[in-house]
């Protein structure tokens, strides 16, 4: 029987076996890949550069950028090079590595994206108190909490995963290095301590879940009772994109992580660790920008000014 020690490297999941489908399997992430950097970087530079957006919304839509640029720079480029140069391997440092920075930066979403309600909550719920309850200190405190339990929940959930003993081979049914499929490879006595791990990553998810939803019960109730169409229209439009983010990341990562080990499908996995892993990341500045007016003027201001300064 080896443990995680004796093992020096895992094999990760092979898209294609044929050198044509592994090329465009490598295009298609590398024009995602891109996607995101190019989207989430002219929203952290928008948010950098106007002193109009200097307000909680949008400090709390840079940290979202910076975060889903770390995410998803976790796991594309190494799926991108062992497309390029036909290999599966990657060093059991390395797997480590990629699951704490993963975890780190998605809970750290999932917790950002918490405060992202409340901040909705405050602006059209009690709009007199907002500049009270979400002063820059505030801001700050709330955005280092998130990053801070992303931190913590990534320290502990690797540490306590690849302290498992690993009996099943070397083989990860997955493009990155997944805790759910890391799991599959650990000894059957192993049991309780990964029924530990899901639970206390399903609580955390559900608490976060549950005041995100009751949060959005009470903006829901305020925004009918807004007579004017205008600011009904207004107030969907502040609330519905951060909606569609929280539930594609929070749908589709617990069923990946929490579906019962009947449902096994190569491809349902995939499917799911594309959703909420390199989906989020690639079309929230899309999300958050295509119905906001002042990031769209401040965006269309800096292309018109880097294509004056070419010219």
């Amino acid at each position: 029987m080896s443990n995680g020690s004796s093992i020096t490297e895992f094999l990760l999941l092979a898209f294609a076996d044929t050198r044509e489908l592994q090329l465009l399997h490598f295009w298609l992430f590398l024009g995602i890949y891109l996607a995101a950097l190019l989207g989430n970087g002219l929203i952290i530079t928008a948010v950098a550069c106007d002193h109009r957006l200097y307000t909680p919304m949008y400090f709390f839509l840079l940290n979202l950028s910076l975060l889903d640029l770390g995410s998803i720079s976790i796991t594309l480029p190494k799926a991108m090079a062992n497309s390029l140069w036909e290999t599966r391997a990657i060093s059991y440092l390395g797997c480590a590595a990629q699951v704490f920075f993963f975890l780190f930066l998605m809970v750290g979403e999932y917790c950002l994206l918490t405060v992202m309600a409340y901040d909705r909550y405050i602006a059209i719920c009690k709009p007199l108190h907002y500049g009270t309850l979400l002063g820059s200190r505030a801001c700050v405190h709330m955005a280092a909490a998130a990053w801070g339990s992303g931190f913590l929940y990534a320290v502990l959930h690797t540490a306590n995963t690849f302290s498992l003993l690993l009996c099943q081979g070397n083989a990860l049914n997955q493009f990155f290095c997944e805790i759910p499929q890391i799991l599959k490879l650990s000894c059957s006595h192993s049991y309780l301590r990964k029924a530990g791990l899901l639970l206390f990553g399903f609580s955390l998810s559900s608490g976060c879940f549950v005041f995100i939803v009751l949060s959005y019960v009470q903006i829901f109730r305020s925004v009918l009772r807004i007579p004017s169409k205008h600011g009904r229209h207004k107030a969907f439009s502040m609330c519905l994109p951060h909606m569609a983010v929280v539930s594609l990341v929070l749908i589709t990562a617990m069923f990946a992580y929490l579906k019962p080990p009947s449902i096994f499908s190569s491809a349902l996995d995939l499917v799911l660790a594309v959703l909420y892993s390199v989906v989020p990341p690639a079309v929230n500045p899309l999300i958050y920008s295509m119905r906001n007016k002042e990031l769209k003027d401040t965006l269309k201001k800096l292309i018109q000014l880097f294509f004056c300064q070419q010219q």
